[in-house]
């Protein structure tokens, strides 16, 4: 037995060290600053205005830059997804490599594919497919004018409400792209030769991991990134500092559901219907469920939803079954 002290510093401590799971929630905690800070770069640089302090007004100001649209926005945009990916590889190492905010369970049970972080980490930045198509896509849509007008005007800040909608409005056009690529081949009838040569490629990863999330196909980045994201923009009107944001959290978000191991918000996404690892590996084991990937509600309203904890392959499966 356990003798309790009566006095109080003594009494505090030992009170404070039987509270269940107290110690092991702080960890798991801070995991979550991985978000803000995903978003770092426009968060600084529109706090009281700081980029007014920052750039020339002649950088910024489209009235004051009228021979093509100011290069700044288009710099800062691509510069905040690569701020946003350092942070979200470092988070990645430390929860997956060494365990730093908890527990860091195998999304499947037959465990990540063996793989040495740095190097496929490297692989993923230089993909063809991915980073370079899109960089390539935002020089483009940016230089030549083909954005909304409110894109290239930094007054105003990041506007939290439009990067909501952004979010889902181009998770809704990916879900309807990436159920055309499954499907578009039964309607043609052209026995799978556009999903062979889009989409299939990137579904060989049948047990994918966080650095798989960009390696597919140009065909397949065409559809399911490049035709959505222009579609978003000129759905939802907004400034370069709330588009910048979407940006930075839609390309590490997408890497973060291809992860090999479960993140400490799982649980919290899943109940309100964010998309988690667990939702896209579900995808990539079966195939013709869960075609949705920052949220689940495309997926939920068409049917085509599948919970983790009913695939016998994965960790949940347990999970739900010893619960």
């Amino acid at each position: 037995d356990i003798e309790i002290k009566s006095s109080g510093s003594n009494y505090s401590r030992y009170e404070a060290c039987r509270r269940p799971g107290l110690r092991a929630m702080i960890p798991s905690m801070l995991s979550w600053l991985v978000w803000p800070l995903i978003v770092s770069l426009p968060l600084v640089l529109t706090t009281r205005d700081f980029y007014k302090e920052v750039f020339k007004p002649e950088w910024y100001e489209p009235e004051l830059y009228q021979e093509r649209p100011s290069p700044l926005g288009l710099s800062l945009g691509i510069l905040a997804v690569i701020v946003g990916q350092i942070f979200m590889i470092g988070y990645h190492w430390l929860h997956a490599r060494r365990r730093v905010f908890g527990e860091a369970r195998a999304v499947q049970k037959a465990g990540p594919e063996p793989h040495d972080f740095w190097k496929s980490a490297l692989e993923h930045l230089s993909q063809p497919e991915g980073f370079v198509m899109l960089g390539g896509y935002l020089v483009g849509t940016w230089m030549l004018g083909w954005m909304p007008a409110s894109y290239y005007r930094f007054e105003g800040g990041i506007d939290w409400g439009a990067v909501a909608t952004q979010l889902l409005v181009q998770d809704a056009v990916q879900f309807a792209m990436h159920l055309g690529e499954h499907k578009i081949d039964d309607l043609l009838q052209t026995k799978k030769k556009f999903y062979r040569a889009s989409h299939k490629p990137h579904h060989r990863f049948t047990n994918p991991k966080l650095f798989d999330a960009f390696n597919g196909s140009v065909a397949d980045t065409l559809c399911m990134i490049l035709v959505p994201l222009f579609t978003t923009a000129h759905c939802v009107h907004t400034n370069v500092w709330s588009y910048m944001a979407f940006g930075s959290l839609y390309a590490n978000w997408l890497c973060l559901i291809h992860s090999e191991v479960s993140h400490p918000w799982d649980g919290v996404f899943s109940a309100v219907g964010f998309g988690t690892a667990a939702d896209h590996h579900v995808h990539h084991t079966l195939f013709t469920w869960n075609y949705g990937h920052l949220f689940t509600y495309s997926d939920r309203l068409c049917g085509t939803y599948k919970r983790p904890d009913m695939i016998s392959k994965f960790n949940a499966f347990e999970a739900a079954k010893s619960a």
